[in-house]
C-alpha cells in the first residue's frame, strides 16, 4: 500500500517587507546616529553631566525605545541589582522601554529616584 503525502500550500510567515538599498541605507543612517546619540547620552550620565531624572522627564526621541534599564546601569552607584530593585519597587518589567512608561510609572521611578541621594 503506497502512503499518500498531502501537498499543502507553505503558511504564510510574517516576513520584514522588501525594502530598496536606499531605504535600507537610510534607516541603517539613522539607527548609528541612534545608537551615537545614546551613547552621548550615556557617558554624560555617567560623568554626571547629565541627571537621570531630567532624562526620564523629558526623554529625547532618539531614547523612547531604549530601556530603562540600561539608563539606570550607568548611572553612578548603580548596579544590576540596585536598578532591578529599583524596578521592582515601582512594578516597572526590566523589559520597559523609556517611551512605553505609563504617566504613574514613570512619576514612580522619578520619585524613587530622587530619594536615592
Amino acid at each position: 500500500m503506497a502512503i499518500m503525502t498531502s501537498m499543502s500550500p507553505p503558511k504564510a510567515t510574517s516576513q520584514t517587507p522588501v525594502r530598496s538599498l536606499p531605504q535600507r541605507m537610510e534607516a541603517l543612517r539613522k539607527a548609528n546616529e541612534i545608537r551615537t546619540q545614546r551613547a552621548q547620552l550615556k557617558k554624560e550620565l555617567k560623568n554626571g553631566e547629565k541627571d537621570i531624572i531630567e532624562v526620564l522627564q523629558g526623554p529625547p526621541e532618539f531614547l523612547l525605545t531604549a530601556k530603562v534599564i540600561d539608563l539606570l546601569l550607568v548611572v553612578p552607584k548603580f548596579g544590576r541589582v540596585k536598578a532591578t530593585r529599583v524596578l521592582t519597587r515601582c512594578r516597572i518589567s526590566q523589559a520597559k522601554t523609556v517611551g512605553g512608561l505609563s504617566d504613574r510609572q514613570r512619576a514612580e521611578l522619578v520619585e524613587t529616584l530622587s530619594k536615592r541621594g
